[in-house]
């Protein structure tokens, strides 16, 4: 049976403003179905512009049933927009985390928490006027906090952060959220965390 995978997000993880298939969920299983590994296309419960109570509410509505064979995670940047402070980030990532898990069989080591995109270094973001290095500061201690709770669940982190800096430029139309060929890069850098997490 091919392997079930359900990605866990927000607009990143919908892709807005690309085609479908250029999503990084999707783009991930198709690399790995190019290397030999059977897995379904992801089942993704996201939607843009949700925070981490409301991935939580959706997850609630979506009747996941488990046993999931990998899964994603990556949520916060709407936490971070809100003005939501790190502390309730940490509460609810955590309890996200351990839902994962649950989904995944119990099995920590199948699930890969992703970090936050920097969109303040966007032209959306340059066009905010909102404190770029603040954006830049947050979204740190939001990704550190990530990276921290992942660990100490045993579960995978990938930082996709510094690549988001990296490639301002490579967005989609609407100025903020990536392009399919950034959601490459992304899907390079997690591929390593997803065959570690399959083993």
């Amino acid at each position: 049976m091919p392997l079930r995978y359900l990605a866990l997000g927000d607009s990143y993880t919908i892709g807005e403003d690309v085609p479908a298939d250029a999503r990084w969920p999707v783009q991930l299983a198709a690399a790995l179905r190019e290397q030999g590994v059977m897995i379904d296309d992801p089942h993704v419960v996201a939607v843009t512009g949700w925070t981490t109570d409301e991935l939580s509410a959706g997850m609630d509505q979506a009747g996941l049933a488990p046993a999931y064979d990998l899964a994603t995670l990556l949520i916060g940047v709407n936490n971070q927009y809100r003005g939501r402070s790190a502390l309730d980030y940490r509460g609810e990532f955590r309890g996200l985390l351990a839902r994962a898990i649950t989904l995944a069989g119990g099995r920590p080591g199948r699930v890969v928490a992703v970090s936050i995109p920097d969109w303040g270094v966007t032209p959306f973001g340059q066009a905010s006027g909102r404190d770029l290095a603040q954006i830049a500061q947050e979204l740190d201690a939001f990704n550190a906090i990530g990276r921290d709770e992942a660990v100490r669940a045993g579960a995978h982190f990938v930082d996709i952060t510094g690549l988001s800096r990296a490639h301002p430029e490579w967005v989609a139309a609407d100025g903020l959220h990536p392009s399919a060929a950034q959601y490459a890069l992304w899907t390079a850098a997690i591929e390593p965390a997803v065959h570690a997490a399959l083993r």
